[in-house]
């Protein structure tokens, strides 16, 4: 082992020829010295060991011996310093973690006492604000105090109040009390009244149909169309306390010349007479009970006359709304709720429907669904029994009011109607609605009979107000002509002639069995309201009084 700085001895080939060793040192720094005898001394020769002699070989291994101890235990004092410091820096290493955790620690702890700093003054400056919101508050507080005080004291006061009305409330309650029970017996008795007067108003509609059906008499009632502005003219006067009786009233210069005007009345009494304000269904609850008979085997023909523009229409077809459903839709109504009616006591009914026009003296077929080039022609006949019968009529099995309300509808738009300047829609022909009704009772062993014939005749026209030219002048002629014959068809039956000229029109001939043979006959003269039409107003009032006047006799149900 060859030590630091420790000296090398180098040892000659050995030949037995002795050569002197040469010592040889490393001084400080690393270099190599030459070594000197020991005998002799250092230069200098002051203060250091003698020199071994060359030959002095064990003083020289005993020299190095001890150098190598020192070194040795400078080696262990320098090792032992040396884990001493490893030691010293481990726990120098050790405590500067220990104090950087600290200081990390202490970092974070001033930065929550720095946020904490801040909170307090956030906190502070809070406090603040709360103080003054707390001092505003107690200064209200104050002032709701003062506030409450005064509503106690007035509370008391309603206090007081409301007991004496709580008093007063429950003599009133009690009067109160009394009162609604008198209401409610007044109620009962006002129901039993209006159920009382109902029932009489049914039966006096009863007899004044049988007192009519006794005379024999075309029924006539009469309806008064309203202003375009509403009301009544002048010239027309309808008693409040009279529903039969209407006057036409003209005031005429004098033609002495004494006065400057005379007044003369026209006096008529219909059967009914119905105002501008009256509804449809007011109109029809005085025909239902004729419409009724019809299920009862009698024939019943219900038609409206007029001038143009008067309601005839309006009448007996009315409007698309529920409340103005005229004559012919209501009656149909009646005819099928009654049918449901009749079969919990064993009646079953078979219905048939027909819609025919005539316009300009033609028989048209207003259910005809063909060509219109290929129309076929249409002659009235009578069949067994004088019943009218029409060929190549469209003849339409129904069994519901839908049924025949979609008939009635295609009918409509078949009909000819034409614009005139006294009325923008004036019907240009006369239509004729029947219902064939067949009835079997077989737990009776009855059967029944009868027709529903309900007609909207074309309105008269004067060619003065109408300047009817072309087709529709001719349209006009015919129309004027077929009620000029029912005119004078009416006057035979007034009359009690012999012979009645029912075939000089087809309307006449058509109607021949509801105007003279077995059927219960209603008319309805439509009158306009406005002055321009007092001429055109009188004279079918006039008509209106001959129709009243026939005596068709007294109809017979057709039962066996």
């Amino acid at each position: 082992m060859r030590g630091v700085g420790a000296a090398t001895v180098a040892v000659g080939p050995s030949r037995g020829v002795f050569k002197a060793p040469v010592a040889s040192t490393v001084a400080k720094g690393g270099k190599m010295t030459a070594g000197v005898a020991a005998s002799e001394p250092k230069a200098g020769g002051v203060g250091g060991p003698p020199r071994r002699l060359p030959w002095d070989m064990k003083g020289k291994v005993s020299d190095m011996k001890g150098k190598l101890q020192d070194y040795q235990t400078k080696l262990k004092s320098g090792n032992l310093e040396r884990e001493n410091l490893k030691v010293s820096l481990a726990e120098l290493q050790s405590r500067a973690a220990e104090m950087e955790k600290d200081l990390s620690e202490n970092r974070e702890r001033l930065q929550a006492l720095c946020g904490v700093q801040e909170e307090l003054e956030r906190v502070s400056s809070e406090k603040k604000m709360l103080q003054a919101e707390v001092n505003n508050l107690q200064d209200k507080n104050r002032v709701l105090e003062t506030l409450r005080h005064s509503q106690e004291t007035e509370i008391q006061t309603l206090k007081m109040r409301l007991s004496v009305q709580d008093s007063t409330l429950a003599s009133t309650q009690a009067g109160l009390r009394a009162a609604e029970e008198e209401v409610r017996s007044l109620k009962e008795l006002a129901a039993r009244l209006e159920s009382e007067l109902h029932a009489r108003e049914m039966e006096r509609r009863r007899l004044h149909n049988t007192i009519q059906e006794l005379k024999g008499n075309i029924r006539v009632f009469c309806r008064v169309r309203p202003q375009v502005s509403g009301g009544l003219g002048k010239h027309i006067q309808l008693p409040a306390n009279d529903d039969k009786a209407i006057t036409l009233a003209k005031t005429e210069e004098s033609h002495t010349g004494k006065t400057t005007e005379t007044q003369k009345n026209y006096n008529f009494t219909f059967d009914r007479v119905f105002g501008p304000d009256a509804t449809q269904q007011e109109v029809f609850e005085e025909i239902s009970l004729l419409v009724q008979s019809a299920l009862d085997g009698y024939n019943v023909c219900c038609f409206a006359y007029g001038q143009t523009g008067s309601g005839k229409t309006y009448t007996m077809e009315g409007a698309e709304d529920n409340r103005a459903r005229g004559m012919i839709p209501r009656a149909v109504q009646q005819i099928f709720k009654t049918t449901h009616e009749l079969a919990a006591q064993g009646w079953e009914f078979s219905f048939t429907a027909s819609f025919v026009e005539i316009y300009n003296e033609c028989l048209r077929d207003l259910l005809y669904a063909g060509k219109g080039g290929k129309r076929p022609e249409h002659e009235i006949r009578k069949s067994i029994g004088n019943k009218m019968t029409i060929t190549n009529l469209t003849y339409q099995k129904v069994s519901n009011e839908d049924q025949v309300l979609c008939l009635i509808a295609l009918a409509n738009q078949n009909r000819s109607t034409a614009q005139t300047t006294q009325n923008d829609r004036s019907s240009r022909s006369h239509s004729v609605f029947q219902l064939d009704i067949e009835g079997v009772n077989v737990g009776r062993d009855v059967k029944s009979s009868s027709t529903l014939c309900l007609v909207d005749l074309a309105g008269s026209e004067r060619m003065v107000k109408s300047q009817s030219q072309g087709e529709r002048f001719k349209e006009m002629t015919a129309i004027n002509g077929s009620l000029s014959n029912l005119g004078i068809v009416i006057a035979a039956l007034a009359n009690k002639e012999t012979h009645v000229p029912y075939r000089n029109s087809k309307l006449t001939y058509l109607l021949q069995g509801c105007l003279g043979g077995n059927s219960k006959t209603l008319m309805f003269v439509n009158i306009a309201p406005e002055p321009d039409s007092f001429g055109e107003t009188l004279n079918s009032l006039r008509f209106a009084s001959k129709v009243n006047d026939c005596v068709i006799g007294t109809a017979s149900a057709n039962r066996k």
